[in-house]
């Protein structure tokens, strides 16, 4: 029996998970890769369609069906988030001009004492703008 060199060629194959991708032609090939991506794919979408989370409620937790005490809730949620990104932004815009003065008195372009009067101005500022906030917060 003489080896026909094709039939060898029919016989190599690759085994993967469900699918046997063989390598005769470059068109097999690809529609058996495009049947093993769809199979795989297939597979993880049971991973991926999973039910949403359970919804937090707002802080001032509203009675079952109030729509409106709902959204009222998620505002005041979202104001209050808002007062604090915005209080956050000030705490770092005077610690960056409290580094950049000292960097000056530092350099000789300003007085010592312009950097006591910003941290003592910035210090009364930081605290009242904290102040301001939790009063704020107890008024939405």
């Amino acid at each position: 029996m003489v080896d026909d060199p094709g039939e060898h060629r029919l016989a190599r194959t690759r085994v993967l998970p469900a699918l046997t991708l063989s390598l005769n032609s470059p068109e097999e090939l690809t529609l058996d890769i495009l049947l093993y991506l769809i199979v795989l794919i297939w597979d993880f979408t049971e991973f991926l369609i999973q039910p949403l989370p359970t919804q937090t409620p707002p802080s001032t937790s509203p009675t079952s069906g109030d729509w409106i005490g709902l959204i009222e809730g998620y505002i005041k949620d979202g104001a209050t988030l808002m007062g604090l990104a915005i209080s956050t932004i000030g705490f770092l815009w005077v610690s960056y001009i409290g580094f950049a003065k000292f960097n000056e008195a530092r350099q000789g372009r300003a007085e010592w004492a312009e950097v006591g009067v910003f941290a003592i101005v910035g210090a009364v500022v930081l605290i009242f703008a904290s102040y301001l906030l939790t009063e704020a917060a107890g008024i939405i």
